[in-house]
């Protein structure tokens, strides 16, 4: 299994923190931006559409309740099963990039901020 470390280019287009997933350390996934597999994900699609490493780059991304791609079914889902909140998580990228929020996610060991 891989160990969790900081790693800006493993935080998810969504928020997520891909680095300290156990799909990721145990290597059966390659994370967000690498998992081509992943072509079901409208956030993923929107983001490499429009050359953004996360939400947290997207101008229009004020109220995450108001991008359809952010806040549909699949997303309410996965946040219920999993107590995960992703708009917090953009909102810690903004507030302090991708670099620090790696940092601090690693060190809590977190995939995500929890509800």
């Amino acid at each position: 299994m891989k160990e969790i470390v900081p790693n800006p280019k493993m935080v998810a287009f969504c928020g997520l923190y891909c680095g300290a997933c156990k799909r990721y350390l145990n290597d059966k996934c390659p994370g967000c931006h690498d998992n081509a597999k992943a072509s079901w994900c409208k956030i993923r699609l929107c983001c490499l559409e429009y050359g953004y490493s996360s939400c947290a780059e997207c101008k229009e991304f004020n109220n995450p309740n108001d991008c359809k791609k952010f806040n549909n079914f699949i997303s309410k889902i996965f946040g219920f099963i999993f107590k995960s909140d992703r708009a917090a998580c953009i909102d810690q990228i903004k507030k302090v990039g991708n670099t620090a929020y790696a940092e601090k996610m690693s060190e809590l060991k977190l995939h995500s901020i929890k509800k």
